[in-house]
């Protein structure tokens, strides 16, 4: 069984390596020095020597830059081929057991923030502010229709303005930091499909304004067209997937794309795999990547605000912690490599309303680091080569 460490230091410790990338630059920075006091980052500085009397840990020829941030996961689902069935036989116990190594496994892969957008029964919660977990932003459970999409892990609220109202009204009470509200089906709910709404229009919008009115950020689960032009409607804040699906392919829908652009919409792409040998991806699916693509492409050329959800969890091929792959395919539609970055760090610090401290390499920021070998401007396969990470100023090791 592999356990996770997270040593603590108190005192000033001092990280050297060969280059910075800061979190929203868009070069790497020579011969860095970043200082940590406790879990907090003092100082950053090109070519300086420590302080008098301070620790070094030398990292040669690595590439220091943030933490990575995923902005979609599931840590209750353990990336099995059944991985619904897996939860349903665990009590809350084996559940949250299970989440932590699902926490440390991200941790190891430099992945020092997730925001969790669907558990059962509040469990993620529970685990905020262990110190051998990522910092955790937790959703709870989806608020979706009666047998509606992941209506299994309990948030099924009556689909009416006062239903929705009472379930975000529940959601605030348990402490939740954002609210996701199921907007279509998926494929992990039988009898659920998606290209159907669940809600009707009135109902999001009421869901969006209770939340709002309670300071909180709602992000909707949208593949759908009709469902994403809802959830354009109601105000959303965020859209996970945004696949434009119909039930014979994939629309192409330039108006909606353009108000998603136009009004800040954050796109969480589903981004970041790793591939299992016989296990491809259904037929259905395969044949609409091609357009999917094309239409996230579209969206980032208008302007769209991004940031890389890995969906962790859900299967196989979405193990926790895989958010390092994701870089080739944000690459893919469009972006940038320094962009690339800044969408799984210092973008997706703000989306999670963590951009006061998370996110950047700089002084007053978390010291949450991740040191990889090689340049991942150049090399979006470098950041899968960890030479170390910090998780609030604690290295992360892993034993066996």
């Amino acid at each position: 069984m592999t356990r996770l460490i997270v040593t603590e230091r108190r005192e000033l410790t001092a990280i050297r390596a060969a280059w910075l990338f800061d979190g929203t630059g868009s070069r790497l920075l020579a011969d860095p020095l970043v200082v940590l006091d406790g879990p907090v980052i003092r100082s950053v500085e090109a070519g300086a020597a420590p302080p008098a009397g301070v620790p070094v840990v030398d990292l040669g020829g690595a590439t220091l830059l943030p933490g990575l941030i995923d902005t979609h996961v599931h840590l209750a689902f353990d990336a099995s081929a059944d991985a619904v069935g897996a939860l349903a036989a665990r009590s809350d116990d084996e559940a949250l057991a299970a989440m932590a190594e699902a926490g440390r496994a991200s941790l190891r892969a430099g992945v020092t923030t997730v925001r969790d957008l669907g558990d059962r029964g509040y469990l993620s919660l529970r685990l905020r502010g262990r110190p051998d977990l990522p910092t955790i932003v937790a959703a709870g459970p989806p608020i979706t229709t009666p047998s509606g999409h992941c209506h299994f892990l309990g948030g099924v609220a009556e689909p009416t303005e006062f239903g929705v109202r009472k379930a975000v009204r529940e959601h605030v009470a348990n402490g939740v930091d954002v609210v996701k509200i199921m907007a279509s089906g998926g494929t992990m709910t039988p009898g659920t499909r998606q290209e159907c709404a669940q809600f009707d229009v009135e109902v999001l919008r009421a869901a969006v304004d209770e939340a709002h009115r309670h300071g909180l950020p709602v992000t909707a689960h949208a593949h759908g067209t009709p469902a994403i032009a809802d959830a354009l409607a109601a105000g959303v804040d965020g859209m996970e997937h945004v696949t434009f699906w119909s039930a014979a392919g994939v629309d192409v829908r330039e108006d909606l794309m353009a108000g998603i652009a136009a009004r800040r919409v954050v796109v969480g792409a589903t981004v970041g795999m790793e591939p299992v040998p016989g296990i491809a991806p259904p037929p259905e699916i395969a044949s609409r990547l091609p357009a999917l693509t094309r239409n996230l492409r579209r969206l980032h050329e208008l302007g769209a605000p991004f940031v890389a959800g890995t969906d962790a969890g859900i299967a196989p091929v979405k193990p926790h912690g895989v958010l390092a792959t994701a870089s080739v395919m944000l690459r893919g539609i469009g972006l940038s490599p320094a962009e690339t970055l800044r969408v799984m760090t210092s973008v997706a610090a703000g989306v999670c309303g963590l951009g006061h401290r998370k996110g950047r390499v700089a002084p007053g920021f978390d010291a949450d680091l991740l040191a990889v070998d090689g340049d991942p401007l150049a090399d979006p396969a470098a950041l899968r080569r960890v030479v170390a990470v910090y998780a609030r100023g604690g290295k992360v090791l892993s034993h066996a």
